[in-house]
């Protein structure tokens, strides 16, 4: 190919490749961003007296667990004060 055609081949490509951008902001211009229909999110989700119901509970499961620890990591001994050598 001479450098005539290869210049004209590249101007083409150019061409279409403006003609596709231009073709994309049209279409990005014409669907503005729109404002979210929904409001602010909500927080939270439980009442004062949920949380003062949930609370109790978790301290009984937790004290529950702590006792049930405690009996299983203290085997029953006999007493060694009595045993010499």
């Amino acid at each position: 190919m001479d450098t005539q055609g290869i210049i004209q081949h590249l101007r083409a490509e150019r061409d279409s490749i403006n003609s596709a951008i231009e073709a994309l902001e049209e279409n990005n211009s014409s669907s503005a961003p729109r404002a979210h229909a929904k409001g602010p999110k909500k927080r939270g989700g439980i009442s004062a007296a949920g949380r003062r119901k949930l609370s109790q509970m978790m301290k009984a499961r937790w004290a529950a667990r702590r006792k049930a620890a405690t009996n299983r990591t203290t085997p029953t001994k006999a007493s060694s004060a009595g045993k010499k050598k």
